[in-house]
């Protein structure tokens, strides 16, 4: 009986696979493969070339930055204009003399006894000291008074016929600054 359980089970089974491999069920299959196969080959576009990579050099990284808002320029006043102001030239520039005044941002402040002295960050991410008398900007900009939000300097300029003028500038907490 077990034979014949196997037998009839093994007969079953090939019975099932002849009727998969089928006469006709799936001919549209084949003929839909055999038309395709049939169709001309495509070609295959070439790559195009690629040229190299140029680096490109950013140069107006020492300009004003187009976020910040443009500085109105004052007239020069020609009663402020003397032989006596100048800048010395024979004087050793300070280390934030070295930035332009829109690159500054005075963070905070510190006391020491009596003295107050202002935190100016430069471009770099550095944090500084500065006090009364200090230098910092390129335009010979010297501190005169430093407050809890604001420094006070007076910055020698070119009045643009030879001469020198007094200006007197603000820096503001968070870097704002104002002209006088």
């Amino acid at each position: 009986m077990r034979r014949s359980f196997k037998g009839m089970t093994s007969i079953l089974a090939l019975g099932a696979l002849s009727a998969c491999s089928g006469n006709g069920e799936f001919r549209d299959l084949q003929v839909f493969m055999d038309e395709v196969e049939a169709r001309p080959k495509g070609q295959i576009e070439p790559l195009p070339e690629f040229l190299p990579y140029q680096a490109f050099a950013y140069g107006a990284g020492d300009m004003r930055s187009p976020f910040e808002p443009p500085q109105k320029i004052q007239p020069v006043d020609r009663r402020n204009a003397t032989s006596v102001v100048k800048p010395d030239p024979n004087r050793v520039r300070q280390y934030l003399e070295q930035f332009n005044i829109g690159q500054l941002k005075m963070v905070g402040t510190l006391s020491r006894d009596a003295t107050l002295f202002a935190l100016i960050q430069d471009s770099n991410g550095g944090v500084h000291r500065v006090q009364n008398g200090d230098y910092m900007g390129t335009d010979h900009g010297r501190v005169r008074g430093i407050n809890e939000n604001q420094i006070e300097m007076i910055e020698i300029v070119s009045d643009g016929t030879g001469g020198w003028v007094q200006r007197a500038r603000t820096l503001a907490i968070g870097g704002t600054e104002t002209r006088g």
